[in-house]
């Protein structure tokens, strides 16, 4: 989920498109809504969730988003069983702005170690790493950032859910990339026809441009493993857990 800003409409500010996309059980991406909504407010969220389980949609395993508290107010009044993911490329760009340009380059390496940690205890690690090295260099307010509080989940626990599912899926799961790389283009056309009259005609265009990015999406790696995901299993550190009467999982059976 996500909102993406155009210029559109006869009002001063941009629009904002609240944008979902959903990953299917076989592996496949599609577009599920393309909205326009008041600045990504908590309503406009709320009235789109509410749209998609009207249409029949279940509870998602997991909703990646940015730290834009509308969505998750959203999510936890309309879904509150679905896991919540911020996304590293929003967050990073948030501490990013509070280091100075000079030293950016070393705060994105550092940042990169925890985005990339193989267990959540080596991204722990190496998130203290990046604070003692912001502290040292007088960026306090970058360092407190990763702990920032947000209700009801705090920010690092939402930074670091993916750890709970497969592996595989985890270059899926830490950015909302899958939104922002198919408006890249969406944006040339946009930025061609200079200013909508009308918001209403920018969303139409636009939804029509994601269908067609829509049938060059990439897949879910290793989609057999969705079931499982879809069924409640939690992963630990990216390998799924033994159920608590010990029998072995579908995935350590496989394996064996």
């Amino acid at each position: 989920m996500d909102g993406i800003y155009v210029k559109a409409g006869l009002e001063k500010e941009k629009a904002a498109l609240l944008v979902v996309i959903g990953a299917c059980s076989d592996g496949t991406k599609e577009v599920l809504a393309v909205e326009c909504g008041h600045r990504e407010s908590e309503a406009s969220w709320s009235d789109i969730l509410r749209d998609l389980k009207a249409r029949g949609m279940n509870c998602p395993s997991l909703v990646m988003g940015d730290g834009h508290l509308g969505i998750w107010s959203a999510l936890a009044s309309v879904y509150p069983g679905a896991v919540e993911q911020r996304c590293w490329n929003h967050r990073m760009r948030n501490v990013l702005d509070r280091v100075g340009k000079k030293k950016q380059s070393t705060a994105k390496q550092l940042l990169s170690k925890v985005m990339y940690a193989a267990t959540r205890r080596e991204a722990e690690a190496a998130k203290r790493v990046f604070q003692e090295w912001a502290r040292s260099e007088q960026y306090d307010r970058a360092a407190t950032l990763l702990d920032e509080a947000i209700r009801p989940v705090g920010d690092w626990d939402r930074m670091i859910a993916y750890y709970e599912f497969p592996k595989e899926h985890w270059v899926h799961l830490r950015t909302t990339n899958v939104i922002e790389s198919p408006f890249a283009s969406v944006r040339l056309r946009t930025a061609a026809s200079k200013r909508f009259k009308r918001v209403e005609g920018a969303t139409t265009m636009i939804w029509k441009l994601l269908l067609v990015a829509q049938q060059t999406f990439r897949k879910i790696n290793a989609p057999e493993l969705l079931a499982d995901v879809h069924a409640g299993i939690r992963c630990a550190d990216g390998v799924f857990r033994v159920v608590q009467d010990g029998a072995p999982t579908d995935q350590q059976l496989l394996a064996a």
